[in-house]
């Protein structure tokens, strides 16, 4: 693995004469108090200001603030005009541009494109206070504001759109958002890194500064330097791609994208160019990518080096408010209520699950923090945190269980091509060992003043199954009755395209679950969540998912239907109809059945709900046209009965109940309680 430079080693910048600031400006008056002219850098957000490093700005501003940099923070501004982003004056270096924790489309709209009328983000959960696109929106009327200042554009929805991206809400293949946006460079994934090279480079040279050597960002040139191997995009899967590669090693190369134009226009080349990308995930192999745009070389470096144990601490233990800002006092902010008793102690996944966007961002090195400073953060929060009452809402991360786990080996990890670690199997040189995160739990409990401690991350059951003493202390002592995972489906059709396990796996670890909830003398459930219309999934395989679930005694309260996030491996298959998880090549690519129309999706999501009345015609109708009307019936082995409730499913048929009251063979109970447990739907974009 390439070495970085230490996060915390630069000179700091002259003005952290200043000081840390109780909270950074919003307004003129903020910044008079604490004897500023100007700001340095200027965020731009579209989240409410939250002071925790849950919250991706303020994570930044403080690591801006560490640097010694004067940062003002813009949020949630009203974007049709620029006077809202000239509030706190020109920055002397940068804007620096986000949508906040979300990307805003996927905020915005649910996987159906109809409106949310919520947004966890925003004082009181009330929706529309961004805009669509807002990065691109808010680097707009920052140029309005203030047109010679440069910007920079980091946060999940610059990094998921930072080369040519099938769009969902449009439809249709769109340019990176650095075009669109016209902003000056764009820092993708966690890109602490980054962000604070390009602002000290920024601070001594200007925008004009070469961000070449920099990891982690994108920026535009007019063509190739001389002296530079081009690497066509074909070359990654060709036999002797690896002797190749170790020849690039000693020539400066750069790996030839498809052009956004063939992309846009051409849906095998656009799987390539999905290909291509994943395969140059790893910062240990990883080379520079480019992707024309019109005139413009769209110029990609390999992805940032992951932070160390020291660098993670030292992010999290700046010095918080912990709170939101001053300016939303008596206003509820759903996500601040959600998170403000959690902890994070790592990031990443190696998962690779294809639909899911983590990967993309962090990426599949997991970085954590030290026990120390986890145990310090608890203690802040005991001591610091409004409304504490002795219980840790949550301890993890993207998953429960990655934590402190990685390759047995740093050379092979740093030479690894696999787009997963568990998937199809678990990789023999993944050091499954839960010891240290069980050993983490067991003193987080012990903390003085801590009553409980809640895992609501999910846990990442195929790892789990390798230590039945994880699950065993996870049924202890952080369970709160329901226990979340995600198997996302049963049959091994759309389980392949999502790079999940086998049902099996799920089986394993259920067994394992019950033992200890039996020995522990518990009574709690697991909350298995599942897809409806993912790329790769038949008609037939919801049927049988149907089936599952009702053998099983699972009813679904509300159920997520696949939305293609922005540069997914699984977009490019719903876009495209091509498998990128295998080469793509003229003649032989694997193709993808894919549910696109609104209709399909709607059945593949009625069968996710079969206990609904409301969708017993649709799924009648489906079975008849499958052939398996035998499904229809009062049987246990039947799905949906062929009797409809008064007033449902629009139908008309039949009445509620039968003779005396009592209700009739396979109408829906009452509620959304279930034999095993309620599935409520997932957050929004989650994995």
């Amino acid at each position: 693995m390439p070495v970085a430079k230490p996060l915390f080693s630069y000179r700091r910048y002259w003005a952290h004469r200043f000081g840390t600031a109780p909270f950074f400006p919003m307004s003129r008056a903020e910044m008079d108090e604490l004897g500023w002219d100007s700001c340095d850098v200027i965020l731009v957000t579209g989240d409410a200001y939250i002071d925790h490093p849950s919250f991706g700005m303020a994570l930044v501003a403080r690591l801006l603030e560490a640097q010694g940099f004067r940062v003002g923070i813009i949020a949630q501004p009203e974007w049709r005009d620029a006077s809202a982003f000239r509030a706190l004056g020109r920055p002397n270096l940068f804007f620096g541009v986000t949508s906040g924790n979300m990307d805003s489309m996927v905020n915005r709209y649910t996987s159906d494109r109809r409106l949310r009328h919520n947004d966890s983000y925003t004082p009181g959960g009330e929706g529309g206070r961004r805009p669509d696109r807002a990065v691109i929106v808010y680097a707009q009327r920052c140029r309005e504001a203030f047109p010679d200042a440069p910007i920079v554009l980091g946060g999940i929805e610059a990094s998921l759109r930072r080369i040519a991206h099938y769009d969902y809400w449009s439809d249709k293949v769109r340019r990176s958002i650095l075009m669109d946006a016209k902003a000056d460079i764009l820092l993708y994934g966690n890109a602490e890194r980054a962000l604070v090279e390009v602002a000290h480079r920024i601070a001594k040279s200007g925008i004009t500064s070469d961000f070449s050597d920099v990891r982690g960002v994108a920026f535009l040139r007019d063509a190739v330097p001389e002296g530079f191997l081009e690497a066509h995009a074909d070359d990654i899967d060709s036999p002797d791609e690896g002797i190749r590669r170790k020849h690039m090693q000693h020539v400066p190369t750069v790996i030839r994208m498809p052009a956004f134009e063939q992309v846009a226009d051409d849906k095998e080349l656009y799987a390539r160019a999905s290909r291509v990308l994943h395969k140059e995930a790893n910062p240990g192999n990883a080379l520079p990518l480019v992707q024309r745009h019109g005139d413009k070389e769209l110029w990609l470096t390999p992805p940032p080096i992951p932070l160390t144990t020291a660098e993670m601490d030292g992010v999290y233990d700046l010095p918080y408010a912990r709170a939101p800002h001053p300016i939303y006092k008596g206003q509820k902010i759903p996500a601040w209520e959600m998170i403000r008793h959690s902890v994070t102690i790592m990031r990443g996944c190696f998962g690779g699950c294809s639909f899911c966007s983590i990967t993309e961002h962090e990426g599949r090195i997991i970085q954590s923090r030290s026990e120390e400073s986890i145990l310090k953060e608890i203690e802040t929060i005991r001591d610091r945190t409004e409304g504490f009452t002795g219980v840790i809402s949550d301890i993890g991360g993207p998953t429960a269980n990655m934590y402190r786990i990685a390759c047995k080996d740093r050379e092979t990890e740093a030479l690894c091509r696999r787009p997963s670690c568990v998937y199809p199997d678990i990789c023999k040189n993944l050091d499954t060992n839960h010891d240290p995160l069980i050993q983490l739990y067991r003193k987080v409990r012990a903390v003085p003043g801590v009553k409980k401690v809640n895992v609501a991350s999910g846990v990442r059951y195929d790892l789990a199954v390798e230590s039945p003493e994880y699950v065993k202390e996870l049924v202890e002592h952080h369970v709160g009755g329901y226990l979340k995972i995600a198997p996302e489906h049963t049959e091994d059709g759309p389980l392949s395209k999502m790079m999940k396990p086998g049902i099996g796996s799920y089986d394993a670890f259920k067994k394992l679950f019950d033992e200890a909830v039996k020995k522990a003398g518990k009574k709690y459930f697991l909350i298995p969540y599942f897809i409806a219309a993912h790329p790769g999934t038949t008609d037939e395989d919801m049927m049988n998912l149907a089936l599952w679930l009702k053998k099983n005694g699972y009813r679904a309260d509300q159920v997520q239907t696949y939305l293609p996030s922005p540069m997914a491996l699984s977009t490019a298959m719903y876009h495209t109809g091509f498998n990128p998880l295998k080469p793509v090549r003229r003649g032989v690519s694997e193709p993808v059945d894919t549910v696109r129309g609104l209709k399909q999706r709607r059945l593949h999501k009625a069968f996710l709900r079969y206990h609904d009345a409301e969708n017993w015609p649709t799924i009648r109708e489906a079975l008849k046209e499958m052939g398996r009307a035998d499904l229809i019936g009062p049987g246990k082995h039947q799905l949906v009965p062929a009797w409809q409730p008064k007033g449902t499913g629009g139908q008309g048929e039949g009445k509620r109940v039968g003779h005396k009251g009592r209700q009739k063979p396979g109408a829906p109970k009452g509620g959304t309680f279930l034999t095993k447990g309620v599935l409520p739907r997932r957050p929004p974009g989650a994995g």
